[in-house]
Order: C-alpha cells, then sequence, then structure tokens
C-alpha cells in the first residue's frame, strides 16, 4: 500500500491523460476533487491487486459521457461518491476498495476521491489500460465480468440503478440516460471481487501514471526532452511533428467525434497527418497511411511541454507531436480486438501492432 501526496496527484493526472489516449476527461478537474479531499485531511491510499481477497467486494467508479460536455457541467466533486455510496446500499454488504475503469484524465482520479472520502483505499489497476469510448470495452467484459448492476447520477440528483440483460445493452441503455442527463453521467459499475480483479484488470496502471508524469515534470527541470522520457517509460514511438491547422469536432450520440489535421515540421515537413477520434484517438494517419490504429495508444502532446492535449482541447496553431504507444497484451487478443479493434470502430483494416508497424 502507498498513500498519495500532492505531487502524486499532480503526477498521476498527467501521465494518465496520456495513457487517456485523447478521452477519459479532463485531467485538471479531477485533480482540483483530489487535492480537495487531501487539503480536507483525508488520505488516498492505493493498494496492489494482489492485497485484494478473492472474495472481497470492489466497486469501480467513473464518469460518462462527452468530455467536452464535463469541461461546461462542472461536478460538484460529490456525484460519483453518491453513485459508488448507492452501488453499495444496493449490495448490502461491505466493499473493500474502488479502482478506476480505464485510465483517463478524469477517470483515473476520480476514484482517489471516491476512496478517500469513503475511507476505502484504490486498487491500482483498471480494465482498459487506456481510455475507450463504450462501457463494454473492457477486459472484464472480455473475461466474463458483468457490467451491471450500476448506478448513474446526475449533478441535480437523479439517480438510475439499471441492470441490462449484457454488457452490450449496458452501454446502449446508459448512453441515453447519461444524454438524457446533458450529455455527463457519474456512474459506478462492474461491481466484481477480487479474484475478478487480478484475473481480468490490467495491473498497475496508477504506478505507471504517477511514474509517466513524474518523468514529464523531472525532464522539464532537467531540460531535458519530456517526450523521450515518456517514450523511454511507455516503450512508445513518436508518430508526428507538426501544427494543428484544422479540428472538426461535433457531438453525435453523445460521443465527441471529429479529427485533427496536423501539418508537419521539421522531419516531417512536408508531411500530413489525421488523428481521427471518438472521445479518444483511434487511428493516426500519415499521408494517406495509417501509422497507429486503435487499440494502441495515440496520444497528442505539446511539442514544448510534453503535456498531453485532450481532445476537447485540440486547437488551431498549438504545435504538437503524435506519439504511439503499445497497449496491454490482453488486448491483443481475438477476443480483445473483436471489442475494441480497428474494424469494431468501422476501419476496414486489420489491426497490426504498432512495434510491426514502426519496423516496416
Amino acid at each position: 500500500m502507498w498513500e498519495l501526496d500532492r505531487q502524486d496527484v499532480e503526477d498521476l493526472a498527467t501521465g494518465a491523460a496520456i495513457l487517456g489516449t485523447g478521452g477519459g476527461g479532463d485531467p485538471y478537474l479531477g485533480k482540483l476533487m483530489a487535492l480537495s479531499v487531501l487539503e480536507k485531511g483525508m488520505k488516498i491510499e492505493v493498494i496492489d491487486p494482489e492485497e485484494v481477497p478473492d472474495d472481497a467486494l470492489v466497486i469501480p467508479s467513473a464518469a460518462m459521457g462527452t468530455p467536452t460536455v464535463l469541461i461546461e457541467k462542472i461536478s460538484k466533486g460529490t456525484e460519483v461518491v453518491e453513485a459508488f455510496e448507492r452501488l453499495e446500499k444496493y449490495f448490502g454488504q461491505e466493499v473493500f476498495a474502488t479502482m478506476p475503469l480505464e485510465s483517463g484524465g478524469v477517470n483515473s482520479v476520480n476514484p482517489l476521491t471516491v476512496g478517500a472520502r469513503c475511507g476505502l483505499p484504490i486498487v491500482d489497476t483498471d480494465g482498459m489500460g487506456r481510455a475507450f469510448p463504450e462501457l463494454q470495452m473492457t477486459t472484464f467484459n472480455i473475461y466474463g465480468v458483468p457490467c451491471c448492476p450500476m448506478t448513474l447520477v446526475d449533478e441535480k440528483g437523479n439517480v438510475v440503478l439499471l441492470d441490462a440483460i449484457d454488457n452490450v445493452w449496458a452501454e446502449k441503455l446508459a448512453r441515453v440516460i447519461t444524454i438524457r442527463y446533458g450529455g455527463t453521467a457519474w456512474i459506478s459499475l462492474y461491481p466484481m471481487y477480487g479474484r475478478d480483479v487480478k484475473r481480468g484488470g490490467i495491473p498497475n496502471t496508477l504506478t505507471l501514471a504517477r511514474d509517466i508524469g513524474r518523468s514529464i515534470r523531472e525532464a522539464r527541470a532537467a531540460k531535458s526532452d519530456p517526450i523521450d522520457a515518456v517514450l523511454g517509460i511507455t516503450g512508445g514511438f513518436r508518430l508526428f511533428e507538426g501544427k494543428i491547422v484544422d479540428v472538426e469536432r461535433k457531438t453525435v450520440a453523445g460521443f465527441a467525434r471529429g479529427e485533427a489535421r496536423i501539418e508537419g515540421l521539421g522531419d516531417d515537413s512536408g508531411s500530413e497527418m489525421v488523428v481521427q477520434f471518438q472521445n479518444e484517438n483511434l487511428v493516426a494517419i500519415k499521408d494517406g497511411d495509417i501509422v497507429c490504429s486503435v487499440p494502441d495508444l495515440i496520444s497528442i502532446l505539446d511539442a514544448d511541454t510534453g503535456l498531453p492535449i485532450t481532445t476537447e482541447y485540440l486547437r488551431y496553431g498549438y504545435r504538437v507531436i503524435a506519439i504511439g504507444m503499445p497497449i496491454h497484451e490482453k488486448w491483443r487478443t481475438p477476443e480483445g480486438l473483436k471489442v475494441v479493434g480497428p474494424r469494431y470502430f468501422g476501419y476496414d483494416i486489420d489491426y497490426v501492432p504498432i512495434e510491426e508497424r514502426m519496423r516496416g
């Protein structure tokens, strides 16, 4: 078990936004909520998945909806706790811990607030190792863990307890509720036991996020390249350097969909990259050829600071570097690719690991 201080929260939020591949919500909002509980004297304690007893109940907590709406409808900081406590009450038994469902700006940090306010540890694992736009897109799903029962709460105090027949239907129904809430819901879902956490989760993602954020901070202090520091920890690759010259973004069926067009600079002068996203970055296309695709991670970083730019903050004129990082092996199985591979998102291509694309 380790306890987070203010600097850990800052570093973790930065690193989680990079792992979030453009999605997962604004890290600044989640960071403020976590820092506020520390200021009130509460503790944020993180435990390794192996520390969770097999029969202990663990309930993840998260936000759902469109990232562009999340920054306009600021949370009070209590909605996600309400969602967690409502699901805990439904089960009527002691909950051992909470955990993130995905690695993403606000969604890696939300559980820190829940754990601190409820006096529970946060498990150092999640069900994606990055961010994905739909509820069934978790490693827990491919290991047979049901998403429901789940709770959805909004800022007005509305609460929905949802029990769908399967995880795909949970996504369909929860998406409609989230849209009716105004585009954002605070949720608690995928209740499971310790054995499921260890079997289905992607371990040590909070530690990884903290280490990524720390590497950026230390590289900047040493006046070295923060992007090299990120790539060294993640095993990733530089995909493109350039200036954003156009961004198309619209909200469709509860998702932020669009693309960013980047004009090459430096070694990439004369080339162009297009990054297409659905909340999260899905494919990076350089001069008409795909150089990285989902489920591998694509993040857009500020070229000077190495800090992540989420999809809702992409703007004309930003000088950026796009990077690609390999996904956890659990997603590279036939079962994983069926759920989050490029064909699921409508791309008529087979998945090729980023390492192979870079060698080619």
